[in-house]
């Protein structure tokens, strides 16, 4: 299939929304909604970054190719440095053929064998699933999905209303993100062809949240090519200084509104905000 942003060319002010979730992994958004609603609100570019799923990347082409909206292959990936949590922004890869597809699979693996085995650890503690099949389901669902799923499901049995939390519950049970080694992912997107940037660097919320130096530390050790500049709970303090900070590197720069469903809205960001990014993909903004 033949790219939907080949030979494309955007306004300065053209709509961009370089990060969005749908139901292929934990939005709530169905592909289909998410690609009629960016059509009708006037999107000149997009990029569906479903958590650690390459394998979904040609039909979401093919969906988008139908309405005629321009979809960047991409994906989030989910990776660890140093110890903790860093999402990488994967953009540009060949959706049938690529190395990051392996990776991902690996993740699915391992976060369903660690919530089969939370389910066990529940069980020893007196918690129990009643009907065999709600658990084959949640074993189904996408990897990023199934610990909000399974916190979902034990407060419909009944636990974990109160205290402690149904959250607490998973995690003292042994609960945790599978990832994989964040050097490992960013060299099988450059052999792939790929561009790979820090995903929502200054969020926080158990992501490691970069500071200059720590960007200085990890680059020295990964060559990252690139930040998530422009990202809804970034302050502007936090924007100002990594985009002067790719500035000054020469890093590339996206713009991500993370919209996971309709409770929280893409974003119209500039395509001209992204301007390196997008022309390192062949898109030319003029």
């Amino acid at each position: 299939m033949e790219a939907s942003t080949r030979h494309l060319v955007l306004a300065p002010d053209a709509a961009i929304d370089l990060q969005l979730h749908t139901t292929f992994s934990d939005g709530t958004w169905t592909p289909e909604q998410l690609i009629d609603s960016l059509v009708r609100e006037q999107f000149g570019l997009v990029a569906i970054t479903d958590h650690d799923r390459v394998d979904t990347a040609a039909v979401l082409q093919q969906l988008a190719a139908e309405k005629q909206l321009p979809l960047l292959a991409a994906v989030e990936m989910s990776t660890s440095w140093s110890g903790e949590l860093t999402d990488v922004l994967c953009y540009g890869f060949d959706p049938e053929k690529n190395e990051l597809g392996e990776l991902a699979q690996a993740i699915a693996h391992r976060q369903r064998e660690n919530t089969r085995q939370v389910c066990e650890n529940l069980g020893k503690l007196g918690i129990s699933f009643p009907n065999v099949h709600e658990l084959d389901a949640l074993l189904a669902q996408p990897s990023a999905q199934q610990p909000h799923a399974l916190v979902a499901l034990l407060k419909r049995l009944g636990y974990g209303t109160g205290e402690p939390s149904a959250g607490t519950l998973i995690t003292e049970a042994g609960f945790s993100w599978a990832t994989n080694d964040l050097a490992t992912v960013v060299d099988a997107a450059h052999r792939s062809g790929a561009v790979c940037l820090i995903a929502h660097p200054g969020r926080g919320e158990g992501y490691t949240c970069y500071d200059g130096q720590l960007l200085d530390e990890l680059r020295r050790q990964v060559p990252i090519d690139g930040l998530e500049v422009y990202y809804p709970a970034h302050t502007p303090e936090q924007i100002a200084m990594y985009r002067e900070y790719a500035k000054t590197h020469g890093l590339l720069t996206s713009s991500g509104s993370d919209s996971h469903g309709p409770e929280k809205m893409p974003i119209k960001y500039r395509a001209e905000l992204s301007q390196s990014l997008l022309e390192r993909l062949g898109i030319q903004i003029s």
